[in-house]
């Protein structure tokens, strides 16, 4: 194949390739924020469960962190 015949058709497939980059990016998301928190909070409901209530010895034990 000639070389400025491949050459043209690069050009013309990065051109098309652009326009359709830039067509998805225009797409809104979701925010995914929303997920990430309720999966968060989720896990640490769950290991509140997992510790075990002990009732402490002093009214007011001292924090050790």
């Amino acid at each position: 194949m000639n070389p400025e015949t491949l050459l043209q058709l690069h050009a013309v497939s990065s051109a098309d390739l652009r326009r359709q980059a830039d067509e998805f990016r225009l797409v809104p998301r979701a925010p995914r924020k929303g997920l990430r928190t309720q999966l968060g909070w989720t896990m640490v409901e769950l290991g509140l469960r997992l510790i075990p209530n002990r009732p402490t010895l002093m009214p007011h034990s001292p924090r050790t962190a």
